[in-house]
């Protein structure tokens, strides 16, 4: 089973020793000690059982789930009402969307996570209901209103970061380097400078933005770096041109995750992969645009004795400032906070608002653990930091993005060095971006529709890997130029996986306070081999970059073996859990959930997505 998920009960076909009643509790505690001594966080013992009357089931959706089997409201009629009991209950659903998942159905399990909600003052608690029901087509419609009014925006607040964050190679094609004064090893190490400040920014930003909102702290981000971007069209060597690209890097870093946790607020654990494809397909679209702008904006060099790229840096910088401002209107700090003065009838009715809610807790009551204006304490961050089964993740993103970041750092260079001119150097970038938003979709698309993660995500080593051995052995780079234009294109053409591992890290969280940490873990792995990555091609390794290749082929040969490496620590974690699990009793099972100190993936009821 690939997708993590809550057990519900004792497996009657397993195979367990029967024990006196004088043993039992003993003989248990040891099982347990074997899992929960390697966890160290819970105690030793378990306290003496009593039959309870009412059986406790916790066991959100998984997302290999039949769609006909998924539980998203209730048809009990009981007499039980909550406050929000009118957005749902008295209505009658022509085809509600029904099974057997809902953790809520139990009235004990109801109440403790109302209990958690109402400690922490979760800002939507006050439209949970265990009961609501809702049918597919409402759903359907809904989740439309979400891609529209959610998803597209966070799609064009990414284009603002990418159009500021990859304009240097289009800068660069424009004799930038000359123009300076620099060379191409100050061009890495601007690069490197830039990636660093980005890695150390990315926690810092988190705890930021769970300590005020993402809806405040994301658009003071992009207004704050576009000024920085802005400041570029004023570069006068090496100096400035290094103290804008720290500025950048440190004011950008933590946007990426800060923005996954705003969408993890509206969407669940299933849909929330597909999104982030579209989220990272507009890293393609930006690559388009921005081609063709600059296409333009290079012919400005000699207007008011500015050069091209100067134009490039301040026209752009302008979009992403409009961009920033306007985020500060586009972006709800929840589904029940949508209403201001600007916006007096919100994006949804309260039946809306109350779906919206209770489809995205019914996936993982986890997410109203934290309200949206909670900052982390250090022992919840010390917990997440320490979250070792988090790690093989960290591992993939550390080296799965390597093997194609050089080539594509440098390829406007590349291109130039080919006897390319300025603009069809641009011009010629667009195919591989193309190409790159399909093969992104499809991968995601595949990722789901097998709910698969790591066989699938290793596909995007797999198509870099002949590409890479070409660039390294064949005799016609550089010499044949269509030739080496062709394979890089292809190698840049990549399914990009970074949704898949995105999605997949936050589902392995299973916990609001984990998961704000892990997503910059991640990020920053991501960044730290991006920060190697940009000294791998060398001013005296050019034009042919051999030695730079050779160490790019085997860097993608260990990501490959890292993804399977992931793969089987995940499965062989599961089946540790479910040993102990299934040594318990079912009553034992129902204590332990009542009773348990362990959060988030820690818990022995949980299951790793892989």
């Amino acid at each position: 089973m690939s997708s993590p998920r809550y057990t519900t009960g004792l497996k009657r076909n397993s195979v367990i020793p029967t024990f006196s009643p004088s043993s039992s509790i003993s003989l248990v505690d040891d099982v347990l000690s074997l899992e929960l001594s390697d966890l160290n966080v819970v105690e030793s013992t378990l306290p003496p059982l009593q039959q309870p009357s009412t059986k406790m089931s916790y066991r959100p959706l998984a997302s290999d789930d039949p769609e006909e089997q998924k539980t998203y409201g209730s048809l009990d009629s009981g007499s039980s009402r909550s406050s929000s009991s009118l957005l749902g209950e008295s209505l009658r659903i022509e085809d509600p969307v029904v099974g057997s998942d809902n953790p809520f159905l139990d009235t004990e399990t109801a109440e403790h996570w109302r209990q958690v909600y109402e400690n922490c003052e979760y800002e939507c608690r006050h439209v949970f209901n265990p009961k609501l029901e809702w049918s597919a087509r409402e759903e359907k419609e809904l989740v439309r209103k979400l891609d529209w009014k959610v998803c597209l925006w966070a799609c064009v607040m990414f284009f603002g970061l990418q159009v500021d964050r990859g304009n240097l190679s289009q800068a660069v094609s424009d004799n930038m380097l000359d123009d300076l004064g620099l060379d191409t090893n100050d061009y890495n190490y601007g690069h490197s400078i830039f990636l660093v400040s980005f890695l150390f920014a990315e926690l810092p930003s988190q705890l930021i933005s769970k300590a005020v909102g993402p809806d405040r702290w994301i658009p003071m981000q992009m207004v704050l770096w576009s000024f920085v971007a802005i400041s570029q069209s004023s570069l006068t060597g090496r100096g400035s041109f290094l103290l804008t690209r720290g500025l950048l890097g440190f004011l950008e870093g933590g946007f990426i995750p800060d923005l996954v946790l705003w969408l993890s607020y509206f969407y669940t654990s299933r849909e929330l992969p597909i999104r982030l494809s579209y989220f990272w397909t507009t890293l393609s679209v930006t690559g388009i645009i921005t081609s063709l702008l600059a296409f333009a904006l290079l012919h400005l060099r000699g207007v008011l004795s500015w050069e091209g790229w100067r134009w490039l840096f301040l026209v752009e910088g302008v979009i992403t400032l409009c961009v920033g401002v306007m985020s500060f209107f586009m972006m709800p700090a929840s589904a029940v906070q949508t209403k201001t003065w600007f916006r007096p009838k919100g994006w949804f009715t309260e039946r809306e608002e109350a779906i919206v809610v209770n489809r995205v807790l019914r996936d993982d009551p986890s997410k109203g653990d934290m309200h949206n204006r909670q900052a982390l304490t250090p022992r919840r961050l010390w917990e997440a930091l320490k979250d070792y089964d988090l790690w093989p993740l960290y591992a993939v993103g550390f080296c799965a993005y390597v093997p194609q970041s050089p080539p594509k750092t440098y390829l406007t260079l590349t291109l130039r060095s080919l006897g390319f001119s300025t603009f069809n150097t641009n011009i010629l970038t667009i195919p591989a971006d193309i190409i790159h938003i399909v093969n992104l979709l499809l991968l995601t698309k595949l990722s789901e529709r097998f709910n698969e993660r790591s066989l699938v995500a290793i596909v995007q080593p797999l198509w870099t890997l002949p590409c890479i051995f070409a660039l390294r052995f064949w005799s016609g780079v550089v010499e044949d130029k269509w030739g080496t234009y062709g394979i890089i294109m292809t190698l840049l053409s990549y399914p990009y996986c970074h949704a898949i591992l995105v999605g997949w890290c936050s589902k392995n969280s299973n916990n609001v306070g984990t998961r704000t940490v892990s997503a910059a873990l991640y990020n920053m792995s991501v960044q730290a081999g991006n920060v190697y990555a940009s000294y791998i091609y060398r001013d005296d390794d050019k034009p042919l970059y051999r030695r730079g290749n050779t160490t790019l082929l085997v860097i993608n040969l260990v990501a490959i073996l890292v993804f399977l490496l992931t793969k089987i620590y995940y499965v062989w974690r599961n089946k540790q859990k479910e040993h102990v699990w299934n040594a318990l009793t079912e009553e034992q099972q129902i204590e332990y959930r009542k009773t348990t100190k362990l959060q988030g993936s820690r818990r022995l009821d949980f299951r790793f997505a892989h």
